[in-house]
């Protein structure tokens, strides 16, 4: 399971520490089995698919903006079967200020 969702060694002492650790670890292979059933694709295709998507900040003598990454046809598709509306191309905009 650790070789799946690559955790590494966490060393806790107090018992509802590590039961919130455990059930953290539960919810991330849940969430990794339900993606992987719903869109018939491997974990490791869909986290490197996914991976590929970038926000970028640009600055100039307007302002500052956020902006998205196009997505690709495989990104359009997982969104689509995970029923995840697809993301804002720009996320931000502040003026510079006068």
């Amino acid at each position: 399971m650790k070789q799946i969702i690559d955790l590494r060694p966490v060393y806790h002492r107090l018992e509802e520490r590590i039961r919130a650790h455990v059930i953290l670890c539960w919810l991330a292979l849940l969430l990794i089995r339900i993606t992987e059933t719903t869109t018939g694709k491997t974990w490791p295709h869909i986290r490197r698919e996914l991976d590929r998507l970038h926000l970028g900040t640009f600055t100039g003598r307007t302002g500052t903006f956020q902006q998205v990454t196009t997505l690709t046809k495989p990104q359009r598709d997982l969104l689509a079967k995970l029923d995840i509306p697809a993301p804002k191309q720009v996320v931000s905009l502040q003026p510079a200020p006068r």
